[in-house]
């Protein structure tokens, strides 16, 4: 069967490619204040109508409570006693950002040295093909019940999924969960993500004055917003880097496979000669401990700034939370850093955008094995098991509600697609062996929960 699928889903890829084309044009970020709402429903439609032609008969568009939607639908088999596989993926892309900084077009799928670069190639909409060639190689022979769900708003964080699965728990309930949103260790080192970091976003605002008011004039006793901000920043790492928030424990050290730094610094586009962050290795830094990242702030630009001192600025906060820390207790650990830090009596005000809870998946039921040994067969190298530095607040979700279900996090990411970042792309290789992985987990699935 694997040199059958295999044969099958190569035949397949130049179709693949011109359909992962014409999703990437989709320009489907979940922001009506960027891109038309519009934009995520073609998307939206092109996903379930591909489904549908798969023998997803009921694949529908279903709205969640925060206005995305998100394609539902089930493919039941005619064989008695199957498990039922719940694979997912989201549609929906995170913006461009700064359009200069791409090496080609973002919303053009453009082939430059063996890679598909466009936003959304590798997250998610690399994922998306790579589930239709997996179920297109096996055609009429799915030894499982399937059943589908492709979100519509993952990437704004607004959890709108998370709030259907809580109100409809029978619509997406399985046995095994493929939550096909991560990826390998490196193109053709296959992986399944075992930890998830939590997170918290915030936004800090602080205000000093009413109004500008002339540097000349005012400048030296009048309090500078700007600065004061830039004074709580600088207080949420030491000189090393590590992140140091009051009461956030940053000594803990990863115990599962490492990640060579030299790798991480060409990995992560890091400069010659500038230092890696925090006093661990790379994997405790990225897996273990707490990490805050300044996202955005508010301030006047360079270009047109006058000799004003700033009366109010902001700053838009990111924390990652490792397994084992309450990520509502991180919040508020942070939360009361930043007011404890703020000098000169500013007014400090801090918004709570989001928080989600780490995620730990168990590794020892049926299809676990079934997917290391689909891994070994399809990539001819064993699977291996990774922290995920992201978080996926839909995946402690899935596990609360279905806490019999096996969940899998894999996928066509991996560290050269540079995902969120311009000049995105996905190596069609990660597409291709992954789709004959999968197709071959659900056979090998299957056959390892038939009774007797």
């Amino acid at each position: 069967m694997r040199g059958e699928v295999r044969e099958l889903v190569r035949g397949m890829m130049p179709d693949a490619k011109a359909e992962l084309a014409e999703l990437v044009a989709m320009r489907s970020v979940a922001d009506p204040r960027q891109f038309p709402a519009e934009e995520c429903e073609r998307a939206a439609e092109w996903v379930r109508d591909r489904f549908a032609k798969l023998g997803f008969s009921d694949a529908r568009l279903e709205e969640t409570p925060d206005g995305s939607k998100a394609v539902i639908g089930s493919r039941p088999t005619s064989r008695p006693d199957a498990p039922t596989v719940l694979l997912y993926a989201h549609y929906d892309v995170q913006p461009p950002l700064d359009e200069s900084a791409w090496r080609t077009p973002p919303f053009e799928l453009t082939e430059v040295d063996g890679r598909w670069h466009g936003r959304g190639a590798a997250d998610c909409k690399g994922n998306i093909l790579m589930h239709l060639l997996a179920l297109r190689a096996l055609g009429d022979d799915i030894p499982v019940d399937l059943k589908l769900v492709v979100e519509g708003s993952e990437e704004q964080g607004t959890g709108g999924l998370e709030r259907y699965v809580e109100a409809n728990p029978e619509t997406l309930r399985a046995d095994a969960i493929l939550v096909c949103d991560t990826g390998n260790a490196a193109v053709g080192k296959p992986a399944a993500t075992v930890t998830l970091r939590g997170m918290a976003n915030v936004v800090v605002r602080v205000e000093a004055l009413a109004s500008e008011v002339h540097s000349g004039m005012f400048g030296g006793p009048a309090p500078d917003a700007l600065a004061a901000l830039i004074a709580i920043l600088a207080s949420l790492r030491d000189a090393e880097g590590s992140t140091t928030i009051t009461g956030l424990d940053r000594s803990r050290t990863w115990r599962g496979a490492p990640y060579d730094a030299d790798q991480f610094r060409i990995d992560a586009g890091v400069l010659t000669g500038v230092s890696l962050l925090g006093d661990g290795s790379v994997a405790d830094e990225l897996w273990a401990r707490p990490a805050l990242t300044v996202l955005g702030i508010d301030a006047p630009p360079v270009l047109g700034s006058t000799a004003a001192i700033v009366p109010r600025a902001a700053a838009r906060l990111n924390l990652r939370v490792p397994p084992g820390m309450d990520a509502q207790e991180a919040h508020d650990a942070l939360v009361a850093h930043l007011r404890a830090a703020a000098p000169w009596n500013v007014h400090v005000e801090v918004e709570t955008e989001a928080v989600g809870s780490a995620f730990e998946a168990s590794t020892d039921g049926p299809a676990y094995r079934a997917m290391a040994d689909a891994m070994q067969q399809a990539f001819g190298v064993g699977m291996t098991t990774l922290g995920q530095g992201g978080s996926i607040p839909l995946c402690n979700v899935l596990a609360d509600t279905y806490p019999e279900a096996e969940i899998i996090l894999m996928g066509v990411e991996e560290p050269l697609a540079l995902i969120h970042a311009p000049n995105e792309s996905v190596d069609p290789t990660e597409i291709e062996r992954l789709a004959v992985a999968e197709a071959l987990f659900l056979h090998a699935y299957a056959e390892a929960r038939r009774p007797g």
